[in-house]
């Protein structure tokens, strides 16, 4: 039986308060993210400047992390789906990433601490986002609110770690700044546990009212079986990398997209375990392939966003003049700017999306994606011409990077938010868990190639920022010119 439970919420008018619900999901998810950025503002730099990776190593081994971040949701979700339940996999999810986060204070289990923490949050970011869709009925007009509400406290969240994980780090000692990420995982896990209730029955498998004895057995047992599974998965990782490295990037994509159909095939096929379940709709298939479309084209934003924290992260440390009254500003700092404007802007974009979305002015889904893509194209071209400047005097003013963050930040608020919230109503529900985590999967590909892709691109002579100009905007102007097939494929919903 499918372990998604969709409650019965209420008739209520569109001006009905959000349910009480989102504010326990709201500072869980803030304090898990305070403890995701602040890991990820120092990874880099700690790997460069305490254990002297060279600079494309400590790249690819970012790329790699936080790409596989993004992929085990679809692990996590299905799981979730099929047997946990979404608010059991978020417990669990996030009893790993806290002991990965204090396992990341002691260099010599640097390997371990981000395979628990890959896992942890294969079980924890797919559910925490599918269950803020939960707490609204069907056609709430109120969700696209929420999950705008619901990406502030990610960024709150991520505007404070850099503040606080990045200055212990960098000033006091990196173990320092890694057991503060670690502090804030903690406070998400005791958050979501404390005020569950509030929650009611969403992320509860059929018929449960609360968790009981049995589901807790299940997260212990997990949980402590996560660290022997982390060492054999870091035994077989050479294994598995080694038959892949050979292989062109193009059958490297072609092989991870085989998986996500086979994801998407096989449950439907052979793992209904519901026999009352009915066979996936015209509508449902259309819905899948609007999603999976759509998530190829997301790739190309995320893979330029995601500079922030590996070429951005190390032009702050290298190529920024990050002196200001006596102070010298920690490189980290920088990117707390993105999460700030997220914060003061995520209302404004809110109000601005609910108001243009009940007028005849409404622009799909994708549409919106396809501008937050353009916007992301024009940051690149400050960056560049900054980049340009730098290599002739040294170092350029922070306020170039503060001009990118901005740009950067006003695109991913027209496109997370408003994907989130797409993949949550279109998803049929037996597989909303997985295909949200095949939203995220297509920031795994982003991020693997965030941290390749300068590498890659030197090979041929080809200026990285310059690229990503190229690349965000033509893909915006594509996803632009499908919009009116993907909004057929919708069925109205997007």
């Amino acid at each position: 039986m499918s372990a998604i439970v969709h409650p019965a919420v209420p008739a209520a008018d569109e001006f009905e308060r959000h349910p009480p619900g989102l504010k326990v999901i709201f500072f869980t998810e803030m304090w898990e993210r305070f403890s995701y950025y602040g890991m990820r503002a120092l990874l880099v730099l700690y790997l460069v400047n305490a254990l002297g990776y060279e600079r494309k190593d400590a790249l690819e081994l970012y790329g790699i992390y936080t790409g596989l971040v993004y992929l085990t949701p679809l692990l996590g979700g299905y799981l979730a789906d099929k047997y946990l339940g979404l608010r059991q996999g978020a417990v669990i999810g996030g009893l790993i990433m806290m002991v990965g986060h204090f396992a990341m204070a002691f260099e010599p289990l640097l390997h371990l601490a981000l395979g628990l923490l890959i896992l942890g949050n294969g079980f924890f970011k797919p559910n925490t986002s599918t269950m803020v869709g939960q707490l609204y009925r069907e056609h709430d007009p109120r969700r696209d609110g929420g999950y705008t509400i619901f990406y502030m406290g990610i960024n709150l969240g991520a505007f404070f770690s850099p503040l606080v994980a990045g200055t212990l780090g960098e000033k006091l000692g990196w173990h320092w700044g890694f057991a503060s990420a670690g502090v804030g995982m903690a406070i998400g896990v005791f958050t979501l546990l404390r005020w569950q209730h509030l929650l009611g029955d969403a992320g509860l498998r059929a018929g449960q009212r609360a968790m009981d004895r049995r589901d807790w057995t299940r997260i212990l047992a997990i949980s402590a079986a996560s660290v022997p599974f982390v060492y054999a998965a870091i035994a077989l990782w050479g294994l598995v990398s080694a038959a892949v490295a050979p292989l062109p990037l193009v059958a490297k994509l072609a092989l991870g997209f085989a998986v996500i159909g086979l994801a998407l095939w096989l449950p439907n096929r052979f793992g209904g375990k519901d026999p009352n379940a009915k066979p996936l709709s015209r509508q449902d298939w259309d819905a899948i392939v609007a999603i999976c479309i759509t998530c190829f084209f997301v790739i190309f934003f995320w893979m330029g966003f995601e500079q922030a924290g590996g070429t951005m992260n190390l032009f702050a440390d290298q190529q920024t003049d990050r002196h200001a009254f006596g102070f010298e500003i920690p490189a980290s700092w920088f990117q707390s700017i993105n999460p700030l404007v997220i914060v003061l802007l995520a209302p404004v974009f809110s109000a601005f999306w609910t108001k243009l979305d009940r007028s005849r002015f409404a622009l799909p889904v994708t549409a919106k994606q396809a501008l937050g893509m353009i916007v992301l194209g024009l940051g690149f071209i400050v960056l560049a011409i900054a980049q340009a400047q730098a290599q002739q005097t040294a170092k350029v003013g922070p306020q170039w990077l503060f001009i990118v963050y901005f740009l950067h930040t006003v695109g991913e608020l027209m496109l997370s938010p408003v994907g989130l919230s797409m993949v949550s109503k279109l998803a049929p529900a037996r597989f909303a868990g997985l295909l949200m985590g095949v939203w995220l999967l297509s920031s795994a590909v982003a991020n693997y190639l965030s941290g390749t892709l300068e590498h890659m691109l030197q090979r041929f002579d080809i200026p990285l920022y310059w690229f990503l100009v190229g690349s965000s905007i033509g893909a915006g102007l594509v996803l632009l010119a499908l919009t009116p097939m993907l909004k057929k494929l919708m069925h109205g919903r997007g």
